[in-house]
This record gives C-alpha cells, sequence and structure tokens, in this order.
C-alpha cells in the first residue's frame, strides 16, 4: 500500500479549478457546521483544512473532498453538548478528544483491512440513519432559525420548548433564516456551477442584515481567532471515559460509512475503484490531526466531491488545492466573517438537513415492501429519540432477520427426501427404476445450494417424515457450502440411520461440504466404499443392500417398516 494517495500534475488545471470551487462551498458549509455543532466557527473552519488535506494526502479515492459533513455534525453537537454540561470547563477540550479517538478507530479499521464491510448493510438502514439524521438536523436548527440560543437537552429538548421558542419568535432573524433557505430552493440549477447557491445566500443574507438592519438584535458569528490554531493535548476524565471511547466509535463508524459512500459515488462519476481501506487510514489521520487542533470532526462530502469532479479535479491535488485556498481565507480574510447572521447559517444547515432526508425512497418504500418500510421508520425513529448506535444496530439485527428468514425458508424448498419418483428431483431413468426397485426401503436425500443454519430445521422435518426406510442416499454433490448448525442436523440424520441398522451412503461430497463432515467426525459414521462421487451408483448399491439383507435385522423397534418381498433380485442389476 503506497503512503500517499495518487498524486500527479497531468491534469494540473482541472485539479486547481476543482478544488477552488469546492473551497467555495466548503466555506459556507464549515462555518454552518462549526456553529451549529456549538464548538465555534473556527472549529468548523480547521475541520475543514485539516480533515480535507489529510485525507486527500493519505486516502484512497483522489477525487474524495472530506470535511464536517452533516452527520458527523449531528453527532459533534450531541458530543459537545453533553460534555460540557458534564464539565463546563473541560468539557470541549474532551469533545475534540473523542474526535481524535474516532481517528485512531478509523485508521484501527483501514489496517485491518475492513473497508469493504463497512457499507456491506441493507439499504433500508442506511436511508432510515441518514434521514433521522436529517430529521435531527432539521429540530436542532429550530431554535436559530426562530432567533434563539438552542435550548438544553437536544431533539427532545426542542421539541418540547417549541411552544416556548414560538411565542418569543425575532422577526429579523426569521425573516433572514426564511431569506436564506428561499435562496436555496429557487436557485436556477444552471447557474450553480457558477456560483454556489450556500455562498451566494450567505453573502446576501449578511449584505442584508448589515446594510438594513444594521444596529438591529441580530446574533452574528462573531470574532474568529486569526492565525494557526494551538494544539490541543488529549483531555480524559475517569468518570466520562466510557462515554468518551463509546462516542469516539460511534463517531468513527458514521465517519465511515459517511466518507465510503461518497467514494462509491466518486466511483460512478469517474469510472474508477477507490481504495476502501487506504481511505479508512486517510480519513482517520485527518480528523486525529483534527482533533489536535481543536478541529470539527470530518468525512467525505458528497456536495463537495461531486462539484469537485465535474470541475475537472481528479487527483488528489483538487483536494489540497481546496484545503490552502481555505487556509488562506481563514488567516488573511477572517476579520470579513465576523458580521455573518447565525440565522442565515440555520437556514443553510436547515437546507442540509432536508437534503439529507432520503424523500425518494420515503416517497417508495411501502410500495416495495411494507417490511422495509417498517424497518426504515424504526431505523428513523430510534436515531431521533433514542441512540445513532442503537438504531444501526437493531436495523441490522432486523434486517438481517428477515432476510435469513426469506434465505432460508428459500433454501428449504431444495431439501428433498423422497422413497419414489419426485417430480421436484431431475432423476435419469435408471434411478427412477431403481427407487420403484427399492418398494420405499431406499431413501434418497437430496440438498441443494449452500446449506446455512436456518435450513437445518428443513433437513430434520424432511428425514423425520420418513421413517420407515432400509437405506439412506445422502446426495451433497449440489451443496458448495454446508454450515455447522446443517452439519449437525445431517449428523443426526446419519446417526439416527447407524443407530436403527440401517445402511448410509454419501454422494459427491467435496469441497467445503467434506472438510467440515471430516473435522466434525461424522465421516467417521459411514464406511469408506459408501462415499461415492456418481448418484446412481448409490442408489445401485442401495437396492443391492436392501434385497440381499435378511428382513428383520432392519426392524425399528420403534416402528416396524412394511417391506416387500416381491421383488426379483435379477432385476437389480
Amino acid at each position: 500500500m503506497a503512503i500517499t494517495n495518487k498524486i500527479h500534475f497531468r491534469n494540473l488545471q482541472g485539479d486547481i479549478f476543482g478544488g477552488i470551487t469546492a473551497a467555495v462551498i466548503a466555506l459556507p458549509m464549515a462555518l454552518t457546521f462549526g456553529v451549529a455543532s456549538g464548538a465555534g466557527a473556527s472549529a468548523g473552519l480547521w475541520g475543514a483544512i485539516l480533515v480535507g488535506f489529510f485525507a486527500a494526502l493519505f486516502g484512497g479515492t483522489p477525487t474524495l473532498i472530506s470535511e464536517p459533513t452533516g452527520p458527523m455534525t449531528v453527532v459533534m453537537t450531541a458530543v459537545i453538548a453533553g460534555f460540557i454540561a458534564n464539565d463546563p470547563d473541560n468539557g470541549l477540550a474532551m469533545a475534540f478528544t473523542v474526535v481524535m479517538i474516532a481517528g485512531i478507530v478509523q485508521i484501527i479499521f483501514g489496517l485491518l483491512k475492513l473497508g469493504k464491510y463497512i457499507t456491506l448493510m441493507p439499504y433500508t438502514v442506511i436511508s432510515g440513519f441518514m434521514s433521522g439524521i436529517g430529521v435531527i438536523l432539521i429540530i436542532l436548527q429550530t431554535a436559530p432559525f426562530l432567533g434563539q440560543a438552542s435550548p438544553k437537552g437536544g431533539v427532545i429538548g426542542t421539541v418540547q420548548n417549541l411552544p416556548t421558542l414560538l411565542s418569543n419568535i425575532n422577526p429579523l432573524e426569521t425573516l433572514l433564516a426564511g431569506l436564506t433557505v428561499a435562496i436555496l430552493f429557487l436557485y436556477p440549477s444552471k447557474l450553480k456551477k457558477f456560483l454556489p447557491p450556500q455562498l451566494l445566500a450567505l453573502i446576501v443574507g449578511t449584505l442584508i442584515s448589515i446594510v438594513l438592519f444594521n444596529g438591529a438584535d441580530i446574533r452574528r458569528i462573531g470574532e474568529i481567532s486569526v492565525g494557526l490554531p494551538s494544539l490541543q493535548l488529549p483531555t480524559f476524565s475517569v468518570s466520562q471515559l466510557r462515554t468518551m471511547f463509546l462516542d469516539g466509535i460511534v463517531l468513527g463508524m458514521l465517519g465511515c460509512i459517511d466518507a465510503l459512500l461518497t467514494s462509491l459515488v466518486a466511483d460512478s462519476l469517474t469510472r474508477t475503484e477507490h481504495n476502501s481501506d487506504k481511505e479508512l487510514i486517510g480519513q482517520g489521520i485527518g480528523n486525529l490531526v483534527s482533533g489536535l487542533f481543536g478541529g470539527l470532526a470530518g468525512a467525505g462530502a458528497t456536495m463537495g466531491t461531486v462539484v469537485n469532479i465535474q470541475s475537472g479535479g481528479r487527483t488528489a491535488v483538487s483536494g489540497l488545492t481546496r484545503a490552502l485556498v481555505l487556509l488562506v481565507v481563514v488567516l488573511g480574510l477572517s476579520q470579513y466573517l465576523t458580521g455573518i447572521p447565525s440565522a442565515v447559517l440555520a437556514g443553510i444547515a436547515l437546507k442540509v438537513g432536508i437534503d439529507i432526508v432520503d424523500w425518494g425512497f420515503i416517497k417508495r418504500a411501502h410500495k416495495i415492501s411494507i417490511k422495509a418500510a417498517l424497518i426504515m421508520y424504526g431505523v428513523i425513529a430510534l436515531t431521533v429519540f433514542v441512540d445513532l448506535i442503537v438504531a444501526v444496530g437493531v436495523g441490522v439485527f432486523v434486517a438481517n432477520i428477515l432476510t435469513i428468514e426469506r434465505l432460508s425458508s428459500h433454501r428449504a424448498d431444495t431439501v428433498k427426501a423422497v422413497t419414489y419418483d419426485d417430480e421436484e428431483i431431475e432423476l435419469n431413468q435408471e434411478e427412477k427404476q431403481l427407487l420403484e426397485q427399492a418398494n420405499g426401503n431406499v431413501l434418497l436425500f437430496y440438498l441443494s445450494g449452500p446449506m446455512i443454519f436456518g435450513v437445518a430445521k428443513a433437513i430434520s422435518r424432511e428425514h423425520n417424515l420418513i421413517n420407515d426406510y432400509k437405506a439412506l442416499v445422502l446426495d451433497l454433490t449440489e451443496v458448495p457450502i454446508l454450515g455447522v448448525t446443517s452439519s449437525l442436523a445431517i449428523e443426526n440424520a446419519i446417526e439416527e440411520a447407524v443407530e436403527n441398522g440401517r445402511q448410509v451412503f454419501l454422494v459427491g461430497l467435496k469441497g467445503q461440504a467434506e472438510k467440515r463432515l471430516r473435522k466434525l467426525g461424522i465421516m467417521n459414521q459411514v464406511p469408506a466404499e459408501n462415499c461415492l462421487r456418481n448418484r446412481t451408483q448409490a442408489l445401485r448399491q442401495a437396492v443391492t443392500f436392501v434385497h440381499t439383507q435378511p428382513q428383520n435385522q432392519y426392524s425399528n423397534p420403534i416402528q416396524t417398516g412394511n417391506y416387500s418381498d416381491n421383488i426379483d433380485p435379477q432385476a437389480i442389476g
């Protein structure tokens, strides 16, 4: 694995233009998320610079733009509010330590090569999770949109205080916020490539507040520190240690999902393939450095990435350029940002929340599957009112259980136990004749496809349906994978047959299935000469065995079979 991202200068003009364009979009978003999180505009700007620079330098997606995003900001808002409430003096420092922990978690995931597994979750869960985050962001912007400070208690606190917020509305700030949202919704799509609507809304809202409402009671960003950020040493509290690590894991996991989903978008636009594990390491380094210097946590940003690619960006030079442009703005132009109204940033954040909600799938989910819709709505509710990690855990668990149930039901249809010709099993003419000659005394047990644990019940059920037979032919020719639970169910069938004096024949055993049965010791119960590759040959030997053994030797002590003697042994062949 290369240490840095693939960087070359053959597309320098496109990369520089893409980086500058992405920086123009990143500026209002960084300010918005910094203020929304409670850490301040500076934290949002430095998060955009540091995460963006190091993720571009060390990541695995050349065109990916990384910065504070809506989902990451939602988690950071809760983290910052929680730690400041418990420890006003050190709460913010502990929140930045959580960002460092999240970065370390991402680096570990990358080193363990878990990147390809991060996004392997049902779309219903991803959709519900992201929509829930969008709803949270919308709710959290209600107070600043109405011109007031956010009440304590996060989402629940805001919902409970909604009547008070509405009764104390600040008309001027609400007007500015409403104007911002109107610009973002009504802005013509064809003009977006020339001027991002977020930047236009930021400029228009700020100018109106200064020119028309100068001196009015309007909350603004305020002073932004000029100069390089100071080092934030990791700060821990014994009483909060467990919470810090859990929050770090949640933030890191969310960053992984957010970044890798955006990497997939970048792949589809550039027709390339990203390196998931390398990307996680780059994201982790970016967040680790951002936390060390008081910046917000970040991840791959879809909007910035798409704009970067559409503007010509093709290598990591575009991401590095974007970070350097933002650095120049912070160090040289930050004094011009202090007059931006908080209500304008609330309007931008509100629009981000609306865009995060997966409206397209919400409208169609119930048409596709009621179960899928219920899972999605359940994840949304848990995300908004309970906990992000609980929402994902419960959603994935329920979705996987339903999937396993469907797969098990489908695979159970491939488990067949017959003593006579059966149209559901494709038999050649000789095999049909052999089963007829056996007159129900040979049980053909046919399995097909992967035998996952949910199929074990079907194996036991099919085997138990037929008790009167003298020989068991177990056909595993078309079984590529044999799970432990299904293996044990097969073992029970073989043991029961052996205990009742029946002969067992195994057909087509190979690969993983054969290794599994040997390791479990099941093969010790079947004579080597009874392990065959051909089903027809196994049926021949089974029928021969049935008609060359004493009748009473195979009487079941619990249930005696009715075996026919009216078969000519010469006809067996």
